[in-house]
């Protein structure tokens, strides 16, 4: 693994304490939760950028139409 970066990160005190909680009761860092939790979040950003990239081409549908359909199907 290369070489880790520190950085200073600002946790709500709720949100800190369910960390420290979490951390110790799995036996990880405060560190490896939030490197997991923040490749988690960059990992699903990359399936949404190669499916709207997959879409690119589709037919664009305008708005006024998808609601006119829902209400011609009472779905609205």
């Amino acid at each position: 693994m290369a070489e880790s970066k520190r950085s200073t990160v600002y946790f709500e005190p709720k949100v800190y304490r369910a960390l420290k909680i979490k951390a110790a009761v799995t036996d990880e860092s405060i560190s490896d939760l939030v490197n997991d939790a923040v490749r988690e979040s960059l990992r699903e950003d990359a399936i949404d950028i190669e499916a709207a990239r997959a879409r690119a081409h589709e037919p664009r549908i305008p708005y006024e139409r998808v609601l006119k359909d829902l209400k011609r199907k009472d779905l609205l």
